[in-house]
């Protein structure tokens, strides 16, 4: 493992600059949104939501749902626009001397506390430990850490143990959990542990439930942290057809289509990874835990352009601290889309 500081990849650019515009048009293999989604019982709630406009946001519902979620008390939980705001909020209001952000991982958090005016170091993760975090690589004294878990864009699921060790009196610990609810039980959850210091838990509903659009995400921390971050909110910061997101996917026969979605997508990337093995110049990292696979292959930026052409649209990798220009990001999709991808992967690689 190494430790590197430089600033010189693009933390701004993210998957849906790959579907814009003309790529629109293309089989979207670069954002890790769920496919399907939202379903149409969602569809039909957001709908009736709709009726309410007229009045104020009041999130006490689907806050009180969040906490129930996860075995919490409401003064554990703060609903915001999104993660990205949850980014935003923690570093306009954290006073870290020696932040850290464990990469390759998503890049808002840094970009986030950049902006906010903090030096952030970086933590970086080899692709010959599989990208896997030993805690040791953490330096003892930083009171700011930052990881994914499943980390986007390794699809690397870590222990919670290992995570746990990470947490300690004066330093807080951000595990950014956007697609836990992607993995099968999420065994490797910190969503509701109380017992650990300076834990900060971030979760979205953008992923699994196709919401991107609506923005809506949540925090969970102690009541203390909570209470400083909602201070720092501007009032009503979400939307009332966000807030009946919130608590429609938070409730229980939601929770078991989750669920039962999380054990399709395994068995979809299963099926991707196993298509991707028949090429011997492309290389998974894995075992992947997440709705998508980082993969390493030579000339990846041109077999990217040559995808487009054929109708896919990848996520390039060199954006991630940590990568390089050798590694793309494919999301997990159905196995009829991942057929069609792979015949258009074999031509790309033959430069076709």
């Amino acid at each position: 493992m190494q430790q590197h500081i430089s600033p010189e990849p693009d933390l701004r650019h993210h998957g849906d600059a790959e579907v814009r515009g003309m790529g629109a048009e293309l089989t979207d293999l670069a954002v890790n949104v769920r496919s399907g989604t939202p379903p149409q019982w969602l569809r039909e709630r957001l709908a009736a939501s709709i009726e309410t406009l007229a009045a104020y946001p009041d999130g006490r519902a689907a806050r009180r749902a969040v906490a129930a979620r996860h075995g919490l008390t409401e003064e554990r939980v703060l609903l915001t626009a999104g993660a990205a705001e949850a980014f935003v909020l923690l570093a306009r209001t954290l006073e870290a001397r020696r932040a850290v952000v464990v990469h390759p991982q998503f890049t808002e958090p840094e970009a986030a506390l950049r902006d906010a005016g903090h030096d952030v170091e970086r933590v970086v993760l080899g692709a010959e430990d599989g990208f896997r975090l030993d805690p040791r690589a953490v330096p003892s004294d930083a009171d700011l850490v930052v990881v994914g878990n499943p980390t986007n864009p390794t699809s690397v699921l870590h222990p919670a143990t290992s995570l746990a060790r990470l947490a300690r009196p004066g330093r807080t610990l951000v595990v950014d959990e956007a697609f836990m609810d992607a993995v099968p039980g999420e065994g490797e959850s910190l969503a509701s542990r109380t017992d650990l210091p300076g834990l900060v838990v971030l979760r979205s509903l953008t992923k699994t439930w196709g919401l991107a659009g609506l923005r809506v995400g949540y925090v969970l921390a102690s009541p203390g942290r909570i209470s400083r971050l909602e201070r720092a909110q501007p009032l009503w910061p979400v939307s009332s057809p966000a807030l009946v997101a919130a608590e429609a996917c938070s409730a229980p026969p939601a929770l078991a289509e989750a669920a039962h979605a999380a054990h399709r997508i395994a068995a979809d990337r299963a099926h991707l990874e196993y298509r991707l093995a028949k090429f011997p110049s492309v290389t998974v990292c894995s075992p992947a835990s997440g709705p998508f696979v980082l993969v390493r292959l030579p000339d990846a930026a041109a077999v990217r352009t040559r995808l487009r052409g054929l109708g896919f649209a990848v996520r390039r990798g060199d954006t991630f601290p940590g990568l390089g220009p050798d590694y793309l990001r494919l999301a997990v999709r159905d196995r009829a889309t991942t057929d069609r991808f792979a015949e258009a992967l074999e031509k790309a690689l033959d430069g076709n």
